[in-house]
């Protein structure tokens, strides 16, 4: 559900989100420090309880006990409590205890922003996704990492051994420096794609479309054998669909829309709202519509799961057939189907986003949640310390695995081929593993919890507690779709930012109505021009020079 460089604006309420030392000269290429020579802290007067000897690869524990102060994003059906053994078992293995500032779920993005704005935000702010961090970075109310990151080994280790070098040097303000760091991605698949039957696709429609013109001809072979269906749906306001369908058509929409702007293929941006595959992808949407084969209430209201119109209902009664998601999204769908059509009576499987005009084409390779740190952070004497330990939690392969798993031949086992198993007392029910078992290692233990679990990740620990379905589909989309370039990077100055926020917001409100409006039928695709007339005249085409003249600036600067 994330955007060209891996933003995403929330977590999807159906679940699914339910996610050595380099060499010197690699080091001081992923350092990308600003070219104004600014120095950078001394940080010999800030290495209490810092390791001299931390490497990748290893694990990390202070000198001495320190405490870090840290934002949680409290989710309604997941409480955090002290009592869990994620917190102790972290600070015995490291010496650093976590002092929490709680937030809930619903206004986290905003109750942050307040936070930081009034110098009141823990040192370590997590889940945060890239582009977050632009609005305050000429207010220096966060640290600028890429000065810090050659401290950070095990995160240059696996920016290099992934071929990441290319996607953070995109992370990169006005000043040439960037101030977040993400989680990282050894492979990187859509998130939320189609689920389909595949029984139904097989046996009714002739196998499983490859292209968004196949799914219309399926639709419309499993529309006449099932009449009281709409057989494709999506359940996230249409921000779902339109986001993973958009690229096929050379655009981009929904989730992905990002700031509007992306790759004109001349190395300069356009607004994709007024492109040509823009409005290929709204009038191929609205003609699924006008032949009923679009289940319309799934694009106007958000799925929570409640009521007798969820996605996965409709799903369960063979009303729906195909329909957004994610890898949970599917194990819920076959949940659904167990009570309804039986066990072992059909087939869900998530396929690769269906390609189109603009080929067999995915969203880029992105990234997924990271972290910033409070600007008082680099204040701290525990400073390096504290990028010792963040190195550690958010980037070193041992602490992904506890975070995800628990504690190894305690929770869990792992055999010489690397095979992990739960023990059977364990559950992890986010994902339907041992369900019925006493003890939920996420509810009640706090590991695979949603501020940490689901950021930086190797293949095989994000294959380790999915389906065999979902490494299918990693399969799939790695061996048959090609992810698109990410668009040239166009950072903002503070000023440009004020001005292109005030522009981008009702352009957008104007984009999304309207793309809605048309899909619907309510307002005629004749009508195209006059909506980008409405658009021309809020100040599209400033919008637009404001941004390339940023990314003008930035290739300048930085050829």
């Amino acid at each position: 559900m994330s955007d060209v460089y891996g933003r995403t604006p929330f977590k999807a309420t159906r679940r699914g989100l339910i996610g050595f030392s380099v060499a010197a000269t690699g080091a001081m290429a992923l350092a990308a420090c600003s070219d104004d020579g600014d120095a950078e802290v001394d940080l010999d007067a800030q290495s209490k309880g810092a390791m001299d000897d931390f490497k990748a690869d290893t694990q990390f524990k202070a000198t001495e006990p320190f405490t870090l102060s840290l934002l949680w994003t409290e989710w309604p059906d997941l409480p955090v409590t002290d009592t869990w053994t994620f917190f102790d078992e972290i600070e015995k293995r490291t010496n650093v205890k976590f002092e929490l500032t709680t937030i809930p779920f619903s206004d986290a993005v905003e109750k942050r922003s307040l936070l930081l704005s009034a110098g009141d935000a823990p040192s370590i702010i997590p889940l945060v996704y890239t582009g977050e961090e632009d609005s305050f970075v000429s207010s220096g109310a966060i640290v600028p990492m890429s000065d810090y990151v050659e401290h950070m080994p095990n995160f240059q280790k696996y920016v290099e051994e992934w071929d990441l070098g290319g996607m953070i040097d995109n992370l990169k303000q006005a000043d040439g420096k960037y101030y977040m760091l993400p989680g990282l991605q050894e492979v990187s698949v859509p998130v939320f794609t189609l689920v389909i039957r595949k029984d139904v696709f097989e046996s009714v429609a002739g196998g499983i479309p490859e292209t968004w013109d196949e799914m219309r001809e399926a639709l419309v072979k499993i529309k006449a054998a099932y009449p009281d269906s709409y057989p494709l749906a999506d359940g996230f306001e249409a921000a779902s669909m339109l986001n993973y369908a958009a690229h096929a058509f050379g655009a981009q929409a929904g989730w992905g829309f990002g700031d509007g702007m992306m790759d004109d293929g001349n190395g300069g941006l356009q607004y994709t709202a007024v492109s040509e595959g823009y409005k290929q992808m709204v009038e191929y949407f609205r003609g699924l519509v006008a032949d009923g084969l679009l289940d319309t209430d799934s694009l106007t209201a958000a799925n929570d799961g409640s009521g007798g119109g969820s996605v996965a209902e409709k799903f369960a009664n063979e009303l729906v057939f195909a329909a957004s998601g994610s890898s949970g999204t599917a194990i819920e769908f076959a949940q659904a189907l167990n009570e309804t059509v039986g066990e072992g009576n059909y087939e869900v499987l998530q396929i690769a986003p269906p390609g189109g005009p603009a080929g067999q084409v995915v969203e880029p390779r992105n990234f997924w949640n990271g972290f910033m740190l409070n600007a008082e952070a680099a204040e701290s004497e525990y400073f390096l310390a504290t990028l010792q330990f963040l190195d550690w939690l958010y980037y070193n392969p041992e602490a992904r695995e506890l975070i995800r798993w628990g504690v190894l031949d305690e929770t869990y086992t792992k055999d010489a081929d690397g095979k992990i198993t739960l023990k059977p007392e364990f559950s992890l029910d986010a994902y339907n593993i041992n369900p019925g078992a006493p003890t939920d290692i996420q509810a009640d233990l706090g590991w695979s919890n949603s501020v940490f679990a689901d950021s930086t990740e190797a293949r095989s620990l994000k294959e380790s507690y999915n389906t065999p379905t979902f490494v299918e589909y990693i399969d799939s989309v790695l061996s048959t779709r090609t992810p698109r370039d990410p668009n040239p990077p166009a950072p903002l100055d503070e000023m440009e930012l004020e001005q292109a926020s005030l522009l981008a917001t009702p352009l957008k409100d104007t984009v999304d109505t309207n793309t809605l409006r048309f899909i619907m039928g309510e307002r005629d695709i004749a009508e195209w021009d006059d909506y980008v007339a409405e658009l021309e005249a809020q100040g599209l085409q400033q919008y637009v020079d404001l941004v390339n003249g940023a990314r003008t600036r930035f290739e300048e600067e930085n050829s």
